[in-house]
């Protein structure tokens, strides 16, 4: 489906390529990161997002609005498993798999990046599979952390999507948690919030 003035294109990583902390996330909404070509921009999962960032010092505002505003990112990168918007706003396995090629390539290539913050299951997987790992040996769960070759970690979360903050899955002191374990593994300072 086309809209005016959407960007509507396979959407970049937001952050510089020599940042420590990785931030992988599940794919571009459809009103959000589709329409500004900014990763966790201008939907309900940026809100909370870019507010821990911020409470982190992790990143120079706390709200992203659009591809062009000021925001800057401190040590840290923003990627998604699937760059391109997903029908029904949940990609396929197979989409997961097609695009995997280009986070493995985008993984080889940010040699300076010690941690990955996976935001669900979706994405843990997809970076496993991207560093060739067996799932078995790194199973999903909420504030876990995994080594991974190479002197780096995974850190995993829940995602935060407006479903799991408003189950209350997901709370913003859990997220923040898990956002400032990845940025210490990756020799971050993040400040207590």
């Amino acid at each position: 489906m086309h809209y005016a003035g959407y960007f509507g294109a396979p959407v970049p990583p937001f952050g510089a390529a020599d940042s420590r902390l990785l931030i992988v996330g599940l794919a571009p909404g459809m009103h959000g990161a589709n329409r500004t070509g900014r990763p966790f921009t201008g939907d309900f999962a940026g809100i909370l997002l870019y507010e821990s960032l911020y409470a982190l010092g992790l990143s120079s505002q706390a709200q992203s609005i659009s591809a062009d505003d000021p925001l800057t990112l401190h040590g840290v990168r923003i990627t998604n498993a699937v760059k391109c918007v997903p029908p029904a706003n949940k990609p396929t396995p197979a989409e997961v798999r097609e695009c995997g090629r280009f986070l493995r390539h985008e993984l080889g290539a940010l040699r300076g990046v010690r941690a990955l913050l996976a935001l669900g299951r979706i994405a843990h997987d997809a970076v496993l599979d991207a560093l060739e790992l067996r799932r078995a040996s790194r199973a999903f769960a909420h504030g876990a952390v995994h080594a991974l070759p190479g002197d780096r970690w995974l850190v995993d979360s829940y995602h935060c999507s407006r479903y799991n903050t408003q189950t209350r899955r997901l709370t913003p002191a859990m997220f923040r948690a898990a956002l400032g374990a990845a940025a210490a593994r990756a020799g971050l300072e993040p400040r207590q919030p």
